[in-house]
């Protein structure tokens, strides 16, 4: 298929290239979005741009110890290709696992990899965007035409992750490391380590490296919430054991998992209290008698910020092994010897490693135009966070924070292939959203109510953001459980979507 085929640089000016969807990304979302149009959406010409080598996103771009999911693969999976491990799985397990679905499913031939997108611009007179993209390997600049954009690259920089600038950082005679930029030779043998973080992240690395190393010390400005459990599903090895068909085993612990965040996710606002103390005593059963539990006491309600899975209690295994060691306190500066807190404690290291989180991407910081202006999407509002005011033909995937990214992945899939279809329908070739009448005198507010979820990301860059109503229709709700049943009724024919 001439769509698909690998280009091939001749010396000539390539020519561009048409096709009727261009997806950004091949990450677990972009090759979510190439499932969904080969099977849904089989006459569509469609191509996967990717900027890296391969694919998988941030799971092939990150390679720090004990890399894993923090959400259970049985709904970070897709929906259609059935998990078969682990609840928690490692970066090397789900690399397989996308690996399998391109090539169970034929998808190979529709990414090209090497694509670092340069722009986009829309123009109403053509009805079509039109992307640059740059070959690294070969300096080509290459231009793509496309009826409609499917934006899969993720949130965040992928290029270099986030670490506050603090003073003395210069003075610090060891090796200062982010996660997101792990360097292959890493060798932390015997080594003295700081780990500046409280995160998922954090909570990977320390135990991954614990014992490894000298010694690790958790260093965190405050605590957060953590979850120990078994990494296994029981039911699921029960169903296995029966005979069950994976396909049917999938499903069922899907929406085990699924049922089972929801309740949860609903007693963290109506039963906080209750809550908050279930997962306190989840981690004190998991630490020494005497142990400072203060060091694992948030300061704010359940679910206020992810919370982060521990598979068999890693994390505090390796804090009772005597490997890894817990410190609360605010940092005054970097020294020759470590770092120096406010409560006048030093603690010396060989490598402090900065686990303290990532630079948030809005629309992978790509220039994006229309009819020739500039797009700021701090001035549209998003339409369930995944369309924009005044950006024609265009889908943005942005996952769940209090469920699984992918989840949105599968229900993206299927609202923009019956988007595809309906422009079929009406002989459409154009797409936008707007505000109804009744939508004029609605209040505009922030991506995301702070209150409610306040990573650090999202404070750092919520000015650049695209804005919310105060409607359901016109903000990313987070609420998975209520999604799945709005957005296959969604109608195509309301006065939000404006078709041309």
């Amino acid at each position: 298929m001439a769509d698909t085929a690998t280009l091939k640089t001749t010396g000539t000016k390539p020519k561009t290239e048409h096709f009727d969807v261009l997806v950004v990304g091949a990450g677990i979302s972009g090759v979510g979005a190439a499932y969904h149009l080969k099977t849904q959406t089989p006459k569509k010409s469609f191509v996967v741009l990717e900027a890296y080598e391969t694919f998988g996103g941030t799971w092939h771009m990150h390679r720090y110890p004990g890399i894993r999911s923090d959400s259970d693969l049985y709904t970070f999976g897709y929906r259609f290709k059935p998990w078969v491990g682990p609840p928690i799985a490692s970066r090397e397990e789900i690399l397989k696992y996308m690996g399998e679905v391109i090539e169970e499913n034929g998808l190979a031939p529709y990414i090209r990899y090497r694509h670092r997108i340069l722009s986009a611009s829309w123009s109403s007179a053509k009805k079509r965007w039109t992307v640059k993209a740059e070959r690294p390997d070969t300096g080509d600049i290459l231009t793509f035409t496309a009826k409609f954009l499917w934006m899969c690259q993720g949130y965040y920089k992928h290029a270099e992750g986030y670490t506050p600038e603090w003073p003395g950082m210069a003075d610090f005679k060891g090796e200062i490391v982010h996660p997101q930029t792990w360097p292959e030779d890493m060798d932390l043998t015997g080594k003295r380590v700081i780990c500046i973080g409280s995160g998922a992240t954090a909570a990977t690395v320390v135990p991954a490296i614990a014992g490894k190393c000298g010694h690790v010390t958790l260093l965190q400005r405050s605590p957060t919430y953590f979850i120990p459990a078994r990494n296994e599903n029981l039911l699921a090895d029960e169903l296995r054991t029966l005979g069950v068909d994976e396909a049917w085993v999938h499903e069922i612990i899907r929406r085990k998992y699924n049922h089972e965040q929801a309740e949860f996710t609903r007693r963290s606002f109506e039963e906080s209290d209750t809550v908050r103390q279930e997962l306190l005593d989840g981690v004190k059963a998991c630490l020494p008698e005497d142990f400072d539990m203060s060091h694992f006491t948030p300061a704010y309600r359940p679910w206020q910020q992810r919370i982060a899975f521990v598979p068999d209690a890693d994390l505090f295994e390796g804090i009772k092994a005597g490997h890894a060691s817990v410190v609360t306190g605010h940092i005054d500066r970097f020294t020759p010897k470590g770092i120096l807190l406010k409560s006048g404690e030093e603690l010396e290291a060989d490598v402090i490693i900065t686990a303290t989180g990532f630079d948030l991407s809005v629309l992978g910081g790509i220039p994006f135009t229309v009819d020739g202006k500039p797009v700021n999407w701090s001035d549209t509002v998003t339409y369930r966070g995944m369309m924009f005011t005044g950006v024609p033909n265009l889908v943005w995937v942005f996952g769940y924070f209090r469920a699984s990214w992918t989840l949105r992945v599968d229900m993206l899939g299927d609202f923009v292939c019956r988007l595809l279809k309906q422009m079929d329908s009406k002989k459409a070739k154009q797409v936008e959203v707007a505000l109804r009448p009744q939508d004029h005198n609605m209040e505009i507010l922030p991506w995301i109510d702070e209150s409610n979820f306040n990573p650090g990301y999202l404070a750092r860059s919520m000015h650049l953001m695209p804005k919310r109503g105060d409607k359901r229709e016109w903000q990313h709700t987070q609420d998975y459980w209520r999604e799945k049943d709005e957005f296959p009724l969604i109608d195509l024919d309301g006065e939000e979507f404006r078709y041309s």
